[in-house]
Order: structure tokens, then sequence, then C-alpha cells
């Protein structure tokens, strides 16, 4: 599967992106820390996380007898940049145009 997907896939789950938003809140959990903010076992929160590693979303770290996870943004900056920032670029920039526009007006 092509990482584009595989991204995708790993955002798609409400679940998925709640474990991303603890980790962007504060990086380098224990599985113990982030099994404890959603209901469900630690086993299914160990499945989500081994799909956000494999998006390259999650990168892990042993310190010794704990494993932290830690947040890699760089994908969905990827994702950002070859599918969004291409779309708004131009109704952005049209935008800022009319404002430019606007401002230079003299007032009737």
């Amino acid at each position: 599967m092509p990482d584009d997907d595989l991204v995708f896939k790993a955002l798609a789950d409400p679940t998925r992106r709640f474990l991303l938003d603890q980790l962007f809140a504060r990086d380098g959990r224990t599985l113990t820390e982030l099994e404890s903010e959603v209901d469900m076992s630690r086993f299914g929160v160990m499945k989500h996380l081994k799909l956000l590693e494999e998006a390259g979303l999650v990168v892990t770290r042993k310190e010794g007898r704990e494993k932290k996870h830690f947040l890699n943004p760089v994908p969905i900056r990827q994702i950002h940049d070859r599918w969004i920032d291409k779309f708004t670029e131009r109704t952005v920039t049209a935008l800022l145009d009319l404002k430019a526009e606007l401002e230079t007006e003299e007032p009737s």
C-alpha cells in the first residue's frame, strides 16, 4: 500500500486521531499512559499504535524497560503539501489580491 494510503487509513479512525492528539499534547507517552486515555483494551490500543507506526505517524524509542511513543508530523505535512495546499493556493492568492485592491481604492 502506498505511503499516502497508509496515512489516510490511519487518520480515518477517530481513536487513532485521538491518540495522535494525546501525543501532540505531550509527546513520549508509554502504552500504559495512552491506554488510560481511551476506553478499550490494552491490545486494542496496541493495534491502533501499530497502524500509526506503519503509517509513519508515530515513532517509538525504548528507554530502559519502557517503550515511548512520539508523534511524527512529517507524513501529515506531506499530505497537506500534496493534497491540500495546491488546491487552496489559488483561492488564498485571489483573496489576498482582493484585499490589496480594496485597501488601495479611495473611499467614495
